[in-house]
């Protein structure tokens, strides 16, 4: 089994990970990116291949990125309105074509799902920051959102702002501890 000292073995996109809280306001995505960050999520694995998740995104600058905005709680807005995308996370809450009341892995697809993305757009050279802190009621209503599909998260992603890129990694990494190996395993 590895040992905590083997955390400088990970590939250098986990390694390097990190969640900002301010992000570069002119950088702008562009449509291959996104489709790529998308790409990468469609490929994430599934219960049965049910793949239960979609997004809503959102473009700096477009309709679909203010009326997130919007949505934001204001610890979050701070800095999330700022990214150059902004992507609400759905998972839905039965798998169609089946009689299942519900898809007990549902959540766990759409965790995968939103991790290779957030691993996707590392390898772009953008950052991601997942998060909870908006009106999820809100989103759903904003968006016409059916009752058998739940807004779980969001994600901010772009550029890290040059003014506060060493200060918010400093930050961010300056504390990074992770519970030994050892706690992590049932005995």
């Amino acid at each position: 089994m590895p040992q905590d000292t083997d955390s400088h073995r990970l590939h250098p996109l986990l390694a390097r990970r990190w969640s900002p809280t301010s992000f570069d306001e002119s950088h702008t995505i562009d449509t291959s990116a996104i489709d790529l960050l998308l790409e990468a999520a469609r490929w994430a694995p599934s219960a049965g291949n049910s793949q239960p998740w979609s997004f809503i995104v959102g473009v700096r600058g477009d309709s679909n990125h203010d009326r997130l905005v919007r949505h934001l709680a204001r610890s979050s807005a701070r800095w999330a309105s700022t990214a150059s995308v902004l992507i609400a996370n759905l998972c839905h809450r039965f798998v169609e074509g089946t009689d299942w009341e519900y898809s007990e892995f549902a959540q766990y697809d759409l965790g995968q799902a939103v991790a290779h993305m957030t691993v996707q757009a590392g390898a772009l050279g953008l950052h991601s920051r997942q998060f909870r802190a908006f009106d999820r009621t809100g989103i759903e209503a904003a968006f016409g959102v059916p009752a058998h599909w739940e807004v779980m998260t969001m994600c901010a992603i772009g550029l890290v702002a040059a003014h506060g890129e060493a200060n918010d990694r400093d930050i961010a990494t300056a504390g990074r501890e992770r519970r030994p190996i050892g706690d992590l395993l049932w005995k």
